[in-house]
């Protein structure tokens, strides 16, 4: 698939704005844009199942996506919704495990895909930037589970 001029610079103007790239250089964002990409998803349609293996990261384009999660009683829970510019299936990346959950689109919605070797590519020729990205994805980590920690023991 042959990308055009404008895919890229709205590729860019997403990556640019999202907290996942906090900090990076214009020429790294402009890096992350050619090796991000793009995909549509329609109304209900799953971008990821739990226990599928996770090797890539979602940056919201336009749209929302429902994270959901199997019960004991094997019930689906919905956990979240995600909205632009946010991201998902980083921990994927971190771990090397499968999903914890499942994500699907709510609506119509346009998705950035970066995969593990998009990153170790990235890693190469910007090796401080690709560190700006461990950082950022730690805190967002850390921000979810504290909201988690809020939410099963609320303080006094």
């Amino acid at each position: 698939m042959r990308r055009t001029r404008g895919e890229h610079m709205e590729k860019l103007a997403v990556i640019a704005t999202s907290p996942l790239f906090e900090m990076l250089a214009p020429a790294e964002l402009a890096r992350l844009a050619e090796l991000a990409r793009l995909y549509r998803y329609a109304h209900g349609e799953v971008v990821f199942e739990e226990g599928d293996l996770g090797d890539s990261l979602f940056v919201i384009v336009r749209g929302q996506v429902e994270v959901v999660r199997r019960g004991p009683d094997h019930a689906v829970k919905p956990l979240t919704v995600l909205g632009p510019p946010e991201f998902f299936g980083e921990m994927g990346l971190i771990d090397k495990d499968h999903r914890s959950a499942t994500v699907r689109a709510l609506g119509e919605v346009e998705l950035l895909q970066l995969t593990a070797q998009d990153l170790r590519t990235f890693r190469l020729a910007h090796a401080e930037g690709f560190t700006f990205i461990v950082v950022n994805i730690a805190r967002s980590l850390s921000e979810r589970l504290r909201e988690a920690n809020a939410r099963l023991a609320p303080p006094d």
